[in-house]
């Protein structure tokens, strides 16, 4: 049992150490580390690490009162675990005993037996203390942000700003979208009722489900036989808002892992065509993966949405989905090596990848077709300016008069995280005259 648990916490600290020092995601990184672990451990390490992330700038300052100076070279793995530490003994039901002894004894798979009295020292001095540590110095700190993006959201959304960071602190929920080419969605919800899966539906959504706690989804009724597909809510609305039609013929951009792609085809088998576009060749692989699961066809095609020349055959499109690259922003709940991952001069760089891209694939669209431009940002730069801007230099594009914010000003559909329920997300509908 001992060593299970150091392993643990070993493993939780790697992790971190990739993410925040070696800049790696989350979704490369953890799920290497969860791989030789029980489902209930894989569950527990996901935990601690996402539970660091997002309270990382208290985390942090909490270690700098209690570190004489910051550890350097191959210690510098020990300032992520005492923050585990830290986050185990302030924020977790471990026990104190657990949180200090195990988390000490995790130094040695780290090759960091030198270590192990200060990680000692510190965590028991930590809880000695930890009232008088406890209250974070500013609102930064405590939003759990760093600071370009809790000063830039502070500025962009003056009057729901305390409602925002707080939505974007909480965990997110897991949506489910119901394959109805394989199951009615009364159907589903018998099966989930069978097995005690506890979940909630909403109207706005008719394919949607809402679970009420976490749960394996690989061990939920029908997921081998492809009944259902895990998409937040935000992300389900791309399909209604493409509106796909009988023998269209439709290019899905950036499409990786598939979840649009395969709704485009749910919400409408009737349409003729439908080319799923990724650059990245691991994560063409993903679509693949569901579209098999969920049994529906497309034609992947790996390219570059910025250089259709090098992939395109010169058939025009009906309908154009264009999920852009963009911050991530407006996911952070659900992934929160976001925002020590992201950094603001980043945003001015992914700013220019749109606006390449809209302008190269408003070519690849018919008279009278449409374009359905989506980020899962919440940064103007990347949507209602983004868009405001690509309607200024183009005479043949026109907004959908449906997908207006608040005003003329602020074009598109802004959906911000904890709306709804849902993640972050921008749509905006552009007509080709």
């Amino acid at each position: 049992m001992k060593a299970k648990y150091l392993n643990l916490r070993a493993d939780a600290a790697k992790v971190l150490h990739q993410i925040l020092e070696e800049g790696q995601s989350a979704r490369e990184c953890l799920p290497l580390a969860q791989l030789p672990h029980k489902e209930q451990d894989k569950a527990w390490l996901q935990e601690m690490v996402y539970g660091v992330l997002r309270n990382l700038p208290i985390l942090q300052f909490w270690l700098r009162q209690l570190l004489d100076k910051p550890l350097k070279n191959r210690y510098k793995i020990v300032e992520q675990l005492i923050m585990l530490g830290f986050y185990q003994l302030s924020f977790s039901r471990v026990s104190q005993h657990a949180a200090v002894s195990e988390t000490v004894a995790a130094c040695q798979p780290l090759n960091t037996q030198a270590m192990k009295g200060l990680v000692n020292a510190i965590l028991r001095t930590f809880i000695r203390e930890e009232m008088s540590l406890q209250e974070a110095p500013n609102k930064q700190i405590a939003s759990g942000l760093p600071k370009w993006l809790y000063k830039k959201l502070q500025a962009e959304y003056p009057d729901g700003f305390t409602d925002l960071i707080t939505n974007m602190q909480l965990k997110a929920p897991i949506w489910l979208r119901v394959n109805t080419g394989k199951i009615s969605h009364t159907h589903f919800v018998e099966a989930l009722g069978n097995a005690s899966i506890e979940f909630t539906l909403t109207t706005e959504h008719p394919d949607a489900i809402i679970l009420s706690k976490g749960y394996d989804v690989t061990s939920l009724p029908g997921f081998d036989k492809g009944w259902f597909a895990v998409q937040d809510g935000a992300a389900q609305l791309a399909a209604f808002y493409l509106e796909p039609a009988q023998g269209e013929s439709i290019l899905d951009c950036c499409a990786a892992p598939g979840g649009k792609t395969c709704h485009i085809i749910e919400s409408q088998p009737g349409i003729a065509k439908i080319v799923a576009l990724e650059i990245n060749e691991k994560r063409a692989f993903r679509i693949e993966e569901n579209l098999l699961r969920l049994g529906h066809n497309a034609e992947i095609v790996i390219g570059d949405a910025s250089t259709p020349e090098k992939w395109w055959d010169g058939q025009l499109f009906d309908r154009v989905l264009l999920d852009a690259p963009c911050s991530a922003t407006g996911i952070i709940r659900r992934h929160p090596d976001i925002k020590w991952l992201r950094k603001a001069k980043d945003i001015d760089v992914l700013v220019n990848l749109q606006k390449q891209i809209l302008d190269a694939i408003w070519a690849l669209i018919k008279p009278g077709g449409t374009l359905l431009y989506a980020t899962c940002s919440i940064l103007p730069e990347e949507n209602h300016l983004q868009i405001s801007d690509f309607l200024s230099r183009t005479p043949n594009a026109s907004l959908d008069n449906r997908f207006y914010n608040d005003s003329v000003d602020k074009p598109g559909k802004q959906i911000l995280p904890g709306d709804q329920q849902m993640d972050g997300f921008y749509y905006a509908r552009l007509l080709k005259s």
